[in-house]
């Protein structure tokens, strides 16, 4: 049976999304609808496969009954949008992640869920280790630590302007260290990464983070450590920023589609 699918957002990771589903798509599902911001409906369209209809509130996605519904609209679009997504009881599959840190909104989402039978899912986004982690934390988390690393220019427009010179920064640099819940606050477009893990693990508090600038970084890095149960664990994925915003890495738009194939796959990871 198809799944119908609709995306909410189409800026840097909801474009790429977009753009891999056209070359390959997901098995038995269809990009039925994208909300996008009023004004951008026709630069939309020469974005988006033939047969995919655009709209401009949400509700009006809704009403198209979506299966699953991708969020790709930042945390403003999340606090907005996510309640009457998950009403609909569709799957709301979150990028914004960081915005979870938030408890009130956390509580009304997974109360929306509960109550409509919706589902809230995290694609992996940059990140490795997910699995790992989740068995780590069945087993007994103890600690659990994630460092994010980029070149200078993805710190722009943050506190780490009135800490260092990223234009002159010629080594390594620790700009942040302190919980998840902490960088959610300070870096909430740097921290959705950090959110799944603390949301994965030990919780936003008890989940310890780090944030480097590297001038000499060629793209972004994600590194979690762990240990637990009689067990360690320490994955890394590193790749290319996207050309378009050096805070996103170019692989998250194939992590969502690679969870979509997991969805309806024969042999399915878990």
């Amino acid at each position: 049976m198809e799944r119908r699918v609709a995306l909410i957002g189409l800026g840097t990771i909801g474009a790429s999304v977009a753009a891999q589903w056209r070359l390959r798509p997901p098995r038995d599902m269809r990009l039925a609808a994208v909300c996008v911001r009023p004004g951008r409906a026709q630069a939309a369209r020469a974005a988006l496969p033939a047969g995919v209809a655009i709209v401009t509130q949400v509700e009006d996605l809704i009403a198209l009954a979506p299966d699953i519904v991708i969020e790709t609209a930042g945390h403003a679009g999340l606090e907005a949008w996510g309640e009457t997504a998950l009403a609909c009881r569709a799957a709301l599959y979150v990028l914004s992640v960081g915005a979870l840190a938030d408890e009130a909104l956390r509580a009304k989402l997974v109360d929306a869920a509960a109550r409509h039978g919706g589902q809230i899912c995290v694609p992996a986004g940059a990140l490795a280790g997910f699995d790992g982690l989740r068995s780590l934390a069945r087993s007994g988390l103890e600690w659990a630590r994630y460092t994010s690393t980029k070149p200078p220019a993805a710190w722009r427009d943050t506190p780490a302007e009135a800490l260092i010179d990223l234009n002159t920064l010629s080594v390594p640099t620790v700009i942040f260290e302190g919980s998840a819940a902490r960088a959610a606050q300070l870096y909430p477009r740097n921290a959705n990464l950090a959110a799944a893990v603390a949301l994965a693990g030990l919780g936003f508090d008890q989940t310890e983070v780090r944030l480097v600038a590297d001038p000499a970084a060629l793209g972004n890095s994600a590194l979690i450590e762990a240990r637990g149960g009689g067990a360690r664990l320490r994955a890394e994925l590193a790749g290319e920023a996207s050309p378009d915003n050096p805070k996103t890495s170019a692989i998250v738009a194939h992590s969502v589609l690679a969870a979509l194939d997991n969805e309806t796959a024969i042999v399915r990871f878990a």
